[in-house]
C-alpha cells in the first residue's frame, strides 16, 4: 500500500537519453555517423568484392569516363580502374589517419596529464619543449621530418603524429591543471594512495571525455593532413594508392578528365565532413547537461506549450495573480512537471510568504513568472500569469524582456553567483538603469550611488568602484537589492536571500526589505523556507509541498491554526528557545505519524 501511495504522489523520473538516442537527435551528427559507417562497410569488404587489380595498368583503356562498362568511375591516366583504386586508397588513408590520431593521443595525452599533475619543474621543462614544437608551423614541420626520414607512409604517418601531439598535450594539461589540487584528489592522497594510482583512478577518468573529443574533432584532419603529404609526393609511393596520392596524380588532368581528380578530392571531403560531425555528435554525448536534457544555449524565454490552457483572471485588481500553472521540464520523449496547478494572488503592497521544503518547486515558480526558467528544458504547459490583469505568457518577446527588471525585479539567492565578477558594482547597477531608463552617463552613476547609499552600503561613493569579491556576503545581498530597485518595480521576487547569511545579517536585509517595501509599497513575493522569518516579514503565507499550494492564509492563522499537515510539520520544525530535548521528541514524533499515514 506505501509503494501505490508513493507512486501517486511523485511525478514519474525523467527518461534519461541513452548515448544513442542522444546521439540520433542530432541529425547533423547521426548523417556524419551514418555516412561513416557506408564508408567503413564498404572499405571492410574490399577484398571480397570483384574489383580489378588496382596497380594493374592498361594504357588502351587510359582515361575512360565515368559509367564506362566495366569502370563504374572510369580509369585515370595510367589505365587504371579509378573505382578499385578508391577504395584501396581509402582503406589505406583511414588506416594511417587514425593510426597517427591515437599515436598523437597517447603520447599527447600522457605528456599533459603528467605535466599538469606533477606541476613544478616537469611542467615547465615538457610545456616548454611542446612550446618549441608548436613554434613551427605544423605543415611546414611535418614536411622537415618526412624530407629527414624519406618519403612513404609510415614516414608520414610519424610526421602527422608528432606534429599533432602538443595539440592533445595542452588540451589535456590545462583540463589535468585544474584537477591537480581538487579536493577529491587531496582526499584520495590522504586515503594513502599512490600517485600513479591516483593517476589512473583519479584524473585519468576526468580527464578521458576531453580525450575522446579531441580525438573524434581531429582524426578528420589528421586524415587531411596525411592525404597533403601524398599529394606532395612524400606519403604513399607508386604504384601503392591512397586518397592523396590520387588527388596528386589527377591534378594533370583536371581539364582533359576532371573525374581522375574530382573522386578521390570528394572522397576526402565526404570523410573529413563526416568525421567532423560526428566528432560533434561525441561532444554533445559526453556533455551530462546534454544527455539530462540541458542545453547551453537556452531560449530567450521559457517554451510555452501551444496548447496551453489559459484559466480566466479571477482577481483583476491584483498586482500578480498566478492560475493553474503547470510547469516542468522535458527529457526525452518524458514531461516532468516541477510545479503543478500552481494558483497564487499578491495583492498590491503586500508580502505574500512561499513557504516549503527545498525542491518543492518555490523557485521554478518565481522564475516562471518572468519566463525565466531555462528552455530546454523547461516548459511550461498549462496556466495564465498576469501581471496587471495581462497575461504574461501571451507576451512577446520584447515587451517581456521590457517588464524584466522594470516592473517585476528579483533578488536571487547567492548574490555571488548573480553578480558579474568582472564589472565594478556601481557598473553593474548603472546598467539596470540604463536598462529600461535612457539617460545620460553622469546621471546614472548618481542613481547608482543613490541606490547603493539606500540599500546601506557605506562609503558608497568609493565602494561603487569595487568588485563583487570585495564585498561581504551581505553587501553583496544589498547590491543585489538596489539592482532590483533600479527602476521602481511593482513587484519584488526574493528568492531565499537570506539562506547563505549569519543571523545577524539576516536580521539586517529582512529589515532593509521590510523598509523599502513599506516606504515605496511594493508587492513582495519573499521565498523562503523558514517560517521564523515569514513570521516576522509576510501578510499572508502560501506553503508549498511536491509542487502544489497546500494551504494559504493570513500569517497570524496559520501559524497559529494550521490546518494541513504538512504545514503543522513544517512549523514544528521551528526550534523554540527553552524546549530543549522535547523539540527533538516533537519532530520524530510528527515524522512517525507522517509514516504512518503514508503506510495506511
Amino acid at each position: 500500500m506505501s509503494a501505490l501511495a508513493e507512486m501517486t504522489t511523485r511525478p514519474a523520473a525523467a527518461e534519461r537519453l541513452t548515448s544513442w538516442r542522444l546521439l540520433m537527435k542530432n541529425r547533423l551528427a547521426a548523417a556524419g555517423f551514418f555516412l561513416l559507417l557506408a564508408i567503413a562497410l564498404l572499405i571492410l569488404l574490399v577484398p571480397l568484392l570483384p574489383l580489378p587489380d588496382p596497380d594493374a595498368t592498361a594504357p588502351a583503356k587510359r582515361l575512360q569516363p565515368v559509367v564506362t562498362a566495366g569502370h563504374l568511375l572510369g580509369t585515370d591516366q595510367l589505365g587504371r580502374d579509378i573505382l578499385s583504386r578508391l577504395l584501396w586508397g581509402t582503406r589505406v588513408s583511414l588506416a594511417l589517419g587514425f593510426t597517427a590520431t591515437l599515436i598523437a593521443a597517447v603520447i599527447g595525452s600522457t605528456i599533459g596529464i603528467v605535466a599538469g599533475y606533477a606541476g613544478g619543474r616537469a611542467d615547465n621543462l615538457m610545456m616548454r619543449a611542446v612550446d618549441m614544437l608548436m613554434a613551427f608551423p605544423y605543415l611546414l614541420l611535418a614536411l622537415a621530418i618526412v624530407a629527414a626520414l624519406g618519403p612513404g607512409l609510415m614516414n608520414a604517418l610519424y610526421a602527422i603524429a608528432v606534429v599533432n601531439i602538443p595539440f592533445f598535450a595542452r588540451n589535456v594539461r590545462g583540463v589535468t591543471l585544474g584537477l591537480a589540487h581538487a579536493e577529491f584528489i587531496d582526499a584520495a592522497r590522504l586515503s594513502g594512495k599512490g600517485q600513479l594510482s591516483i593517476v589512473l583512478t583519479e584524473v585519468l577518468p576526468n580527464v578521458l571525455p576531453v580525450i575522446v573529443i579531441t580525438i573524434s574533432t581531429t582524426a578528420g584532419w589528421m586524415i587531411l593532413e596525411t592525404a597533403g603529404l601524398s599529394f606532395l609526393g612524400l606519403g604513399a609511393q607508386p604504384p601503392q594508392a591512397d586518397l592523396g596520392s590520387m588527388l596528386g596524380e589527377g591534378r594533370a588532368q583536371l581539364f582533359t578528365a576532371p573525374h581522375v581528380s574530382i573522386v578521390p578530392g570528394a572522397t576526402i571531403f565526404l570523410i573529413v565532413i563526416s568525421l567532423n560531425l560526428l566528432g560533434d555528435g561525441i561532444r554533445d554525448v559526453l556533455d551530462p547537461r546534454l544527455r539530462s536534457g540541458t542545453l547551453a544555449r537556452p531560449g530567450p524565454m521559457t517554451a510555452i506549450a501551444k496548447d496551453r490552457q489559459a484559466p480566466a483572471n479571477s482577481a483583476p485588481d491584483a498586482a500578480l495573480a498566478i492560475k493553474g500553472l503547470e510547469t516542468g521540464f522535458t527529457g526525452g520523449d518524458s514531461f516532468v512537471p516541477a510545479v503543478n496547478g500552481v494558483s497564487l494572488q499578491l495583492r498590491r503592497g503586500e508580502c505574500l510568504g512561499l513557504v516549503g521544503e527545498s525542491g518543492s518547486g518555490k523557485s521554478v515558480t518565481a522564475l516562471s513568472i518572468m519566463g525565466l526558467v531555462a528552455s530546454p528544458p523547461g516548459l511550461i504547459r498549462n496556466g495564465a500569469i498576469y501581471l496587471d490583469g495581462e497575461d504574461v505568457l501571451s507576451m512577446p518577446e520584447a515587451k517581456l524582456s521590457s517588464c524584466r527588471g522594470a516592473r517585476v525585479a528579483y533578488v536571487f539567492q547567492d548574490p555571488l553567483m548573480s553578480l558579474h565578477p568582472l564589472l565594478p558594482v556601481g557598473r553593474q547597477v548603472e546598467e539596470a538603469v540604463a536598462a529600461h531608463q535612457p539617460i545620460g552617463a553622469p546621471e546614472r552613476r548618481k542613481r547608482a550611488i543613490a541606490l547603493l547609499e539606500k540599500v546601506g552600503i557605506p562609503d558608497a561613493h568609493t565602494r561603487a568602484a569595487h568588485y563583487p569579491h570585495q564585498f561581504s556576503g551581505g553587501q553583496r545581498q544589498r547590491v543585489g537589492i538596489a539592482i532590483a530597485l533600479a527602476n521602481d518595480p511593482d513587484i519584488i521576487i526574493a528568492d531565499e536571500p537570506t539562506t547563505a547569511l549569519d543571523v545577524t545579517v539576516q536580521a539586517h536585509i529582512l529589515d532593509l526589505l521590510r523598509g523599502l517595501q513599506r516606504e515605496r509599497g511594493m508587492a513582495l513575493l519573499f521565498i523562503t523556507h523558514d517560517f521564523g522569518v515569514v513570521s516576522e516579514l509576510c501578510d499572508r503565507i502560501a506553503v508549498m509541498k511536491d509542487g502544489e499550494i497546500v494551504e494559504t492564509g493570513e500569517t497570524r492563522r496559520v501559524l497559529s491554526h494550521p490546518q494541513h499537515a504538512y504545514t503543522k510539520r513544517l512549523i514544528a520544525c521551528v526550534p523554540e528557545l527553552g524546549t530543549g530535548a522535547d523539540f527533538l521528541d516533537r519532530v520524530s514524533g510528527l515524522f512517525a505519524a507522517r509514516q504512518r499515514e503514508g503506510s495506511a
